[in-house]
């Protein structure tokens, strides 16, 4: 019994500090990290440190994204975009946080991404998928986070989330329930 409580007092500090690790790391990565996306872009990068971002897509020929949420999350809509015809790349990292990435029910996704403590689903209806359409490869990885791929956001069906014009970096809009 000595060794077994010795064992979880060491992983409970191991994890305490581990934790305490990555959010000094996440805190100073906030800083030297930014996001570059306007809606009409063909290459995102969004970035969502200790904070919520949330971006409507409406890209002409989208190419590559990526979506970093360590300590925070959002939404990536990209119901308003299409695909190049070679299809797409979208790079994913989830620490502690997460976000939903929400596309057309008929794109077909391959996932390539590791989940630990953490995942990536996809929730949409299989029997809508287009077999002959582009591709959404989606890479990366969740630890302590997630991401929820979803073809319906009825939150944002009346107002789409934009950026505005002015600049890269924006708030994130309410949820509305």
């Amino acid at each position: 019994m000595r060794i077994i409580g010795g064992l979880l007092r060491t992983f409970i500090v191991l994890t305490l500090v581990a934790g305490a690790a990555s959010a000094i790391a996440a805190f100073y990565a906030k800083g030297r990290l930014v996001s570059k996306a306007e809606p009409d872009d063909d290459e995102l990068d969004l970035v969502a440190i200790y904070e919520g971002l949330d971006l409507s897509s409406q890209a002409p020929a989208l190419r590559r994204a990526s979506f970093t949420a360590w300590y925070g999350g959002g939404t990536l809509d990209l119901r308003g975009a299409t695909l190049d015809p070679a299809g797409a790349t979208l790079t994913v990292r989830a620490v502690f946080g997460g976000f939903r990435l929400v596309i057309p029910a008929t794109w077909r996704v391959e996932l390539a991404t590791v989940g630990i403590f953490g995942g990536i689903g996809d929730g949409r209806q299989k029997d809508a998928i287009d077999a002959g359409g582009p591709i959404l490869r989606i890479e990366g990885f969740a630890v302590f986070g997630g991401v929820g791929i979803v073809s319906d956001a009825p939150d944002l069906d009346d107002d789409r989330i934009e950026a505005p014009a002015d600049g890269p970096e924006w708030e994130a809009a309410p949820v509305l329930a």
